[in-house]
């Protein structure tokens, strides 16, 4: 939050709405990052039977005299076995780029690869699908459009009872959601988001687990603000589904707690709640009450495990239930005030020993409290808060440092009183130790310079 060094280490004398834009920049850069990890990281299922998957066992490029005869295999074989097995060398023959397009280019082949999806054969089914969904992880646009015959289908199959099956189509939706509009646009009209919200009723995990990932991607879309999330048709809108009361239902703590799917749903709760679109409707579903009750679950549970930590058992769940933490309270001041009511800041603070990305988003929720102004750091103080800040001040982690350092220049800003203690609990002895790191030491001598004057 402070300029760089230029002759004389000076502190920049940042008004509060510079130190929030500034974090607001830095917060949106990072989420843009995670936002375009997500994207590349398409799903691909593949269970090849161990003598297809060997060593030695490549799956050939495809020409398309090739492509024309596995399609004739498997439309007209005599025996199932021989049409199961031309779909099997297709799929395999999909992995390849160069296949994919030559597939595509091949007059009639998607017409036919939908003719076996629809078959009344289940193997022929299958293994159409599966052929689907090497075509889905493409990265290329034109493949994913090229499916566009097969959506329905694949939405009809969602409602189906082989769970694995559902699985797939799940996971080949998502893949392609997210690289064609034209898809998403054929999509919503032919029921995707009612097909989801049935879904989510499965009692299997990994139905669950790809449907919490199809829909992230149908979330993450440039479009969704406008037309897939906000209620305002029934048809095709998240928030006027069942979804979110679901999605939260997934996040509880309990018994029933799944992490991974957890944490497939808390990335479609980020995308809802960064489109800054109803954000009150999700707390009206209870949505900061359910992130309190699982974070203080999450701070019994590194309690309980002083030597092994939470690093052993959720380590994602953690920061993608802070992430949703910091959307909620990084531009609403109710927000906090429901954070401070609900008395989380102590189970907060114990969380900080976790790990390093665990230290900095606790730090990061806390900076969005304390920047709401006297009142609400002033109930931060007093507290633990403060020893806890100085313990953090000792970590070597530069963020986590600096996250430091701007809570603590929230706080002297706006509770005077708190200056006073630090000086007394060797505060600046503790931030001696960063004067001479080139990341720090603007922050640091402006803290320093602070505490003196005041």
């Amino acid at each position: 939050m402070w300029s760089r060094r230029q002759g004389r280490l000076r502190p920049t004398v940042c008004g509060v709405e510079e130190l929030r834009r500034r974090r607001r920049e830095r917060e949106a850069a990072l989420r843009k990052a995670r936002r375009e990890q997500q994207l590349v990281s398409k799903r691909l299922l593949r269970d090849d039977a161990p003598e297809e998957a060997g060593e030695g066992c490549v799956a050939a490029i495809l020409g398309e005299t090739e492509v024309q005869q596995f399609l004739r295999q498997a439309q007209r074989g005599t025996e199932e076995k021989e049409r199961e097995g031309a779909l099997v060398s297709l799929r395999r023959g999909l992995q390849h780029p160069e296949t994919q397009q030559t597939f595509i280019r091949l007059e009639g082949s998607m017409r036919t690869l939908v003719g076996l999806l629809t078959s009344n054969q289940a193997l022929l089914q299958l293994e159409a699908a599966r052929c689907l969904h090497e075509l889905s992880h493409s990265e290329q646009s034109t493949v994913a459009e090229a499916c566009l015959p097969a959506t329905s289908y694949l939405l009809t199959y969602l409602s189906g009872h082989s769970s694995d099956f559902i699985e797939l189509c799940l996971y080949t939706l998502g893949n392609l959601i997210v690289e064609s509009e034209a898809v998403r646009r054929q999509l919503l009209p032919q029921g995707i988001v009612p097909a989801l919200a049935a879904c989510i009723q499965s009692p299997h995990v990994a139905v669950l687990e790809a449907l919490g990932y199809a829909l992230s991607q149908l979330l993450q879309a440039e479009e969704a603000p406008e037309k897939i999330i906000p209620p305002a048709s029934a048809s095709s809108s998240i928030l006027a589904s069942t979804l979110p009361q679901h999605m939260l239902q997934m996040l509880q703590p309990g018994p029933k707690l799944n992490p991974g799917v957890a944490v497939e749903f808390a990335w479609c709760l980020h995308y809802i709640i960064c489109s800054q679109v109803s954000n009150p409707l999700l707390i009206g579903h209870g949505a900061l009450s359910t992130l309190g009750l699982l974070l203080l679950d999450l701070a019994a549970a590194v309690q309980r495990t002083e030597d092994a930590g939470l690093e052993l058992k959720q380590p994602s769940l953690l920061p993608e239930g802070l992430w949703l933490l910091n959307n909620l309270t990084a531009n609403s001041p109710s927000f906090c005030t429901s954070l401070l009511s609900l008395d989380l800041i102590e189970p907060l603070l114990q969380l900080l020993p976790v790990s390093n990305v665990v230290s900095v988003m606790v730090l990061t929720v806390l900076c969005n409290v304390a920047e709401k102004g006297p009142a609400y750091c002033q109930r931060l103080w007093p507290g633990p808060l403060l020893p806890a800040l100085l313990h953090t001040l000792a970590f070597s982690d530069t963020e986590v440092v600096g996250q430091s350092l701007e809570l603590l220049h929230l706080l002297f800003l706006y509770q005077p009183e708190a200056v006073q203690v630090f000086l007394q609990q060797s505060g600046l002895q503790a931030l001696e130790r960063h004067q001479e790191e080139a990341q720090l030491q603007d922050r640091v001598y402006a803290l320093q310079q602070t505490a003196l004057q005041g």
